[in-house]
Formats: structure tokens, sequence, C-alpha cells
């Protein structure tokens, strides 16, 4: 597994990694495990993928799921 540390991936990593926190939290305090499980998600997902396009889309698309399960 090669790690790719670029600027792109650090930014994404500390913005959905907020945004995700912030959806795991409430989906505890809600019990709604779809944002639980997106907010794990979110937190995660940039240590697997590299690229710009895959770190903020994936992310926006994982944001737009939450807001979905709204």
């Amino acid at each position: 597994m090669d790690f790719d540390f670029s600027f792109s991936g650090i930014m994404s990593g500390f913005v959905f990694g907020v945004v995700g926190f912030y959806f795991f939290k409430e989906g505890k305090k809600h019990v709604n495990y779809a944002w639980i499980f997106i907010g794990v998600a979110l937190m995660v997902y940039t240590l697997f993928v590299s690229g710009p396009f895959l770190d903020w889309g994936i992310g926006f698309g994982l944001c737009g799921l939450a807001y979905y399960y709204r």
C-alpha cells in the first residue's frame, strides 16, 4: 500500500474527517446507523484512495448520501 501525502489528500482528509466526526457523533446521539457508517467512512476513506478527483469526489458523494439519509 503506497501512501500518497499530497496537499489535496491532506486537505480533503482534514475537511471530510471533521465532517465525518460530526456525522458519527450525531448518528450515535440519534441512533441513526446510516450516519454512523457514513461518518466512519468519511473519516477513513482518504487513507485508501489517491488522486484529487477521488479524494474530493468520494467525499462529496458520501456527504450527499448523508444528506439523503437525513
